[in-house]
């Protein structure tokens, strides 16, 4: 294997970590806007488990299909 080949690889692979991981916080960000409460206040202040439990979910579904986007 060449070793440029390898650095081009590396690149990017590292590239569209940045890419599906931005997609992802955004996503999280717009879910987050669009629900009638704040889910960083539910589940970090008021231990709201069925609050964490549903942006779990949806971080979850939302990652696979990026996944599977940049596949």
């Amino acid at each position: 294997m060449n070793l440029t080949t390898t650095i081009s690889n590396a690149t990017l692979s590292i590239i569209f970590a940045i890419i599906g991981f931005v997609l992802l916080f955004v996503g999280y960000k717009v879910f987050d806007w669009l629900t009638p409460t704040d889910l960083g206040d539910d589940i970090f202040r008021k231990g709201n488990v069925a609050t964490a439990i549903l942006a779990a979910a949806f971080v979850i579904g939302l990652a696979i299909i990026i996944a599977q986007a940049i596949a």
